[in-house]
């Protein structure tokens, strides 16, 4: 085995380093930054402290290697305003492309654990109320802002300010997504009020089938 690499379950390989992140993300969104400690993370990995130092400097390495990781996951999975993906063609298309964008930010587990270690340390560093602010608000509006365009001129979408139409569209997601963080009991009645003001919306904008 080469040094540096763990086995898992299933033959499945997985890099110290990764070990690592996955683990701190664990106690982080548990935790708190402020609440876990290295000895916490190594103990998790199954490695010594001294050995943890190998791959990161300390926590604050650790967290930001983590912010990296999410934000590339998030963009490959869910886009952004760089990467709108394909624009819908139709009413029934835009409900399944954007539902799957929701299902994917409410189930994956490492992007569920992101989101509550940002809501958690939102106020103690500048970057990561940045990195909250753009997947919560700023980002996910000028994404589906562009989308929405694309849709307009394409005369899918009555015309309007899509700007507008993107705050009223993503606003009442965001909200069931933070509730459903608050109380996992509730995770499949917020999603399908999102899916119903999605349906809405639609209806509202969209030219038919």
């Amino acid at each position: 085995m080469q040094q540096g690499r763990d086995c898992f379950a299933g033959g499945e390989i997985m890099p110290t380093k990764e070990k690592i992140l996955d683990a701190a993300l664990t106690l982080f969104a548990e935790n708190g930054y402020d609440g876990t400690s290295v000895e916490q993370i190594a103990n998790l990995v199954g490695i010594k402290a001294p050995s943890l130092y190998k791959h990161y400097k300390g926590k604050e390495d650790i967290l930001n290697a983590l912010i990296d990781s999410a934000e590339v996951r998030y963009e490959e999975m869910f886009g952004s305003e760089k990467n709108i993906g394909k624009v819908p063609q139709s009413r029934e298309e835009f409900i399944k492309v954007t539902m799957k964008r929701i299902l994917f930010t409410m189930r994956d587990p490492v992007i569920c654990r992101t989101r509550k270690l940002l809501v958690q340390e939102q106020f103690r560093s500048e970057r990561i109320a940045e990195s909250a602010t753009r997947h919560q608000l700023d980002g996910i509006q000028r994404m589906f802002a562009k989308i929405i365009k694309g849709m307009m001129d394409e005369g899918i979408v009555k015309n309007d300010d899509p700007e507008l139409l993107a705050v009223e569209l993503t606003a009442p997601a965001v909200l069931q997504i933070a509730r459903s963080d608050r109380q996992p009991q509730c995770a499949e009645e917020s999603l399908e009020c999102i899916e119903k003001h999605l349906r809405h919306f639609c209806r509202v904008y969209m030219a038919e089938d």
